[in-house]
């Protein structure tokens, strides 16, 4: 699953979840825990790219999105994987920033 997918969840399911990644430069391990609706990442500067190809409007999101839309430990590496892939359009993400957007993608879904 893709990181906002992955966030998203606890949102839907209005539940507390522990989830757990790797980051993709370093294979650092990334947890980010939800709990009562607050969240604790580790490593406390972990980020959430947000990526997509060029052909996502004729392709499905899962084809053109979900594989570049990861958890990075810090924004340098996040950084560091847009450059080395520029194919991709890429938005990097604080933790606020990601939260937004899974509760914007999913928060009411199941409502």
């Amino acid at each position: 699953m893709c990181a906002i997918d992955a966030l998203g969840i606890p949102a839907m399911l209005d539940t507390d979840a522990v989830i757990t990644s790797r980051d993709p430069e370093t294979g650092e391990p990334i947890t980010v825990q939800v709990t009562g609706g607050g969240t604790d990442w580790r490593p406390a500067n972990a980020v959430v790219h947000l990526g997509s190809r060029a052909d996502c409007r004729t392709t499905t999101s899962a084809e053109s999105c979900c594989g570049y839309i990861n958890f990075f430990g810090h924004r340098r590496g996040a950084l560091t994987w847009a450059a080395r892939h520029p194919e991709i359009d890429s938005l990097v993400l604080d933790q606020d920033q990601a939260l937004a957007e899974d509760v914007r993608c999913f928060g009411d879904l199941l409502s």
